[in-house]
């Protein structure tokens, strides 16, 4: 018997037998181990070719928003046909002097001609041609640059000597700053440190899992190989597909979590084989050809969920669900040839340490997951109540999504020492707060009927201002400026695009047979928005609805997969209800704004495949224990008690990678990772470890029960191997 566990020690028949059993993720795992050096050899060349191959080639990232079907879209289609100017994203060039802005008319003018000759603009339209363009004051003012393209497609170099050659003007109580989209994404700073401290905290955590450096290094090393691989393809796959330019630091923030979590669970395993009397070698096959069975169908989970983003039919984000989908991918791979050729290589050393530190503990008196035992011991004899109070803080916690508003940061979000907050700050003082966000009205009709309808919308409730008709060159459709009094995030914008939209333009298009459609960039946001609401419902469908009959499958059971999938959709759920006080009512002295729009659909992505994961390791193994016993009560305090330690501990390097994206300088990401972090450790803690437990007690042998006749037509699907075997 082995004095660690109690239980016997596989012996070489036990190990030959166990060979000849042994399934596909064993056998790949045995051959890795056999072609250690060459396998490790083959990842090393690969990663080399690919990040040198990425670095000679370079990326081409590119946003894509269209969105076919809105109204946005089709103002913006309107004008791209008939080639008007304006279909082009533009500039301002805000200018502010104390002495009033009319005396510096000469300097300003020399200084548009030069900003007109400049590649990547169409038109410069003077603060002086326009007395709107001037606060009442007289000390504001600003210029429109209208660029050739949407500001994704004009080179940054560009927008870059547009700055230069504005702010060259400046001086002698002459203020110039630039602001829109184009100007944002020139100076636009870089991911900052998250990475590295989230990896640092990662390793630390590891340390104290395992008590070595090196068994620590092994999971870290395994997804640093993945995520490299992944960053460098997707940046080739940029130049043949739409990929957004905020994909990589999603990449790495879900590649570095995913790819040390699932090689930590394949590595505990390993290293409960090895306390169980295993050698290296042996402990490794078994480690892989069990818990690698979970490790491939969390990460099909996780990528079925990224693949389903391509429903929703959002432009940028299936670029971003298929290069997620890609990383989870490689960080898969990784798990299942990499690290048991590296489990081979440091396996006697390791396994040296494992066996020493059990010793020890075994000397102490200590069982392994006692504590764990014990937990689930005290939740099953009060289930309900332990059940009732983790939902009511979980609802709790979820209450503030109902009042989410989605949107997208802007100006007024960006640090004030950058020139376009500067710029915002700038108009909202000299025109008010809506001369941030400008509707753009195009009317398809004649000059008259663009006045008509120019002076009906300047009369409508929420219009600050608006423009004169700005007549097209070639005689196609004319465009009016339209400035709400609210700013661009504000509900009251939101608001007046729907009025516009609904009450005021369809009688004036009846009236004088001209086609007049809302547009512009808060327009565009709006319909974002709203697109990403209405299409939610049937993305939930897709996963939810996929990965239950996964489940349902795996455990012959129609209960659990039905469990799973609230008790997911509740993490979701307090996720975002963290998330939104937090950035839209500006908690904790976050800038306050609206939730990115597309934030709720990725963390629902991502989190529902990663809580999958957790659902699956812990179920296996309560499912393997029922399968051994027939014992319920007893099956779910050892499923407990036997993966509490790793699904804490990986959790905990999840959160720690995940939590040190809120130290970028980046809003999205920063909501990204606090989404994620706070998702993961409500599943970790408050899901696995009160409400499962609770639920299965209750369930009982009712948590098994499948109708026979779906019984007879399920394929039978194993993902873990029993323990005696």
């Amino acid at each position: 018997m082995s004095p660690l566990r109690g239980i016997p020690a596989t012996g070489p028949s036990d190990r030959s037998a166990a060979a000849s059993q042994r399934g596909v993720f064993g056998r790949l795992a045995g051959w890795s181990q056999r072609h250690r050096w060459g396998a490790v050899l083959l990842w090393v060349v690969v990663l080399a070719a690919i990040t040198l191959g990425s670095q000679a080639a370079g990326s081409d990232y590119r946003n894509d928003f269209t969105l076919p079907g809105t109204d946005s879209q089709a103002a913006t289609d309107l004008l791209e046909r008939h080639g008007s100017s304006q279909a082009g994203d533009s500039i301002q060039i805000v200018l502010e002097d104390r002495a009033g802005i009319l005396e510096r008319e000469p300097a300003v003018r020399q200084m548009l001609g030069r900003v007109r000759d400049l590649s990547g603009v169409a038109e410069v339209r003077s603060p002086y041609a326009d007395a709107s363009a001037v606060s009442e004051d007289g000390t504001i003012g600003y210029a429109t640059v209208t660029l050739e393209d949407k500001a994704q497609h004009v080179p940054k170099a560009d927008i870059t000597r547009i700055i230069d050659t504005a702010r060259s003007a400046a001086g002698d109580g002459l203020r110039v700053e630039l602001g829109g989209e184009a100007v944002r994404g020139a100076e636009e700073e870089g991911g900052g440190s998250a990475e590295g401290a989230g990896l640092l905290a990662a390793l630390v955590i590891l340390v104290l899992l395992f008590g070595s450096l090196i068994a620590a290094a092994l999971p870290l090393l395994t997804a640093l190989f993945a995520v490299g691989g992944a960053v460098g393809l997707v940046a080739l796959a940029s130049h043949a597909f739409t990929v957004a330019d905020f994909t990589p630091p999603i990449m790495m923030l879900i590649g570095l979590g995913v790819g040390v979590d699932y090689a930590l669970l394949i590595f505990y395993r390993y290293r409960h084989e090895l306390t169980r009397g295993a050698d290296s070698e042996s402990a490794a096959l078994l480690a892989v050809d069990s818990a690698g069975r979970t490790v491939f169908f969390a990460g099909c989970t996780v990528i079925t969920a990224m693949l389903g983003l391509i429903a929703l039919g959002l432009g940028s984000l299936q670029g971003v669900a298929l290069a997620v989908a890609l990383t989870v991918l490689a960080t898969m791979a990784a798990s299942l040839i990499l690290l048991p050729a590296l489990l081979a290589l440091f396996g006697r050393r390791i396994q040296r340490q494992v066996l020493g530190r059990a010793e020890k503990s075994a000397a102490k008196g200590k069982e392994d997951g006692a504590r764990w035992r014990q937990l689930a011991a005290a939740v099953q004899r009060r289930p309900l109540p332990a059940l009732l109070a983790a939902l009511i803080a979980l609802l709790a916690l979820s209450a503030p999504a109902l009042g989410i508003r989605l949107g997208f940061s802007d100006a007024g979000n960006d640090a004030r020492t950058t020139t376009s907050r500067q710029a915002y700050d700038l108009l909202a003082e000299g025109f008010g707060p809506g001369f941030n966000g400008p509707l753009i009205l195009v009317v398809d009709g004649d000059r008259a009927d663009g006045r008509a309808i120019r002076t009906a919308v300047a009369e409508a409730d929420g219009v600050a201002a608006t423009t004169p008709v700005l007549p097209s060159k070639n005689g196609g459709p004319a465009t009016v400026v339209v400035f709400p009094k609210t700013a661009p995030q504000d509900e009251g914008t939101t608001e007046l695009v729907h009025r516009l939209r609904d009450d005021v333009l369809p009688p004036l298009e009846r009236q004088t047979g001209a086609e007049a459609l809302v547009g512009g960039p808060t327009a565009a946001t709006q319909d974002f928005a709203d697109s990403v609401a209405e299409r939610m419902p049937l993305f939930v469908a897709i996963v939810v609805g996929m990965s239950s009959l996964l489940l349902v499958a795996v455990f012959r059971s129609v209960l659990i997969p039905l469990k799973a999938a609230v008790l997911n959709l509740l993490s979701i759920s307090a996720a975002l209800g963290v998330v939104t006080p937090v950035f839209q009512e500006g908690w904790f002295g976050v800038q306050p704004g609206p939730v990115e729009a597309f934030i709720p659909v990725m963390i629902f992505a991502i989190v529902f495949g990663l809580s999958m994961d957790y659902e699956v390791f812990l179920i296996s193994r309560i499912h393997e224990e029922w399968m051994r016993t027939k014992e319920h009560d007893h099956a779910v305090r050892e499923g407990l008690a036997a993966t509490g330690k790793v699904i804490t501990a990986a959790a905990a390097i999840m959160i720690v990678v995940f939590a040190a994206f809120v130290l970028s300088p980046s809003r999205m990401l920063q909501q990204f990772g606090l989404g994620l972090a706070v998702a993961i450790l409500v599943d970790a803690l408050v899901i696995r470890c009160l409400i499962v437990p609770a639920a299965m007690q209750l369930l009982g042998r009712r948590a098994w029960w499948l109708p026979a006749p779906l019984a007879a037509r399920l394929p039978k699907v194993a993902l873990e191997r029993p323990e005696g075997r």
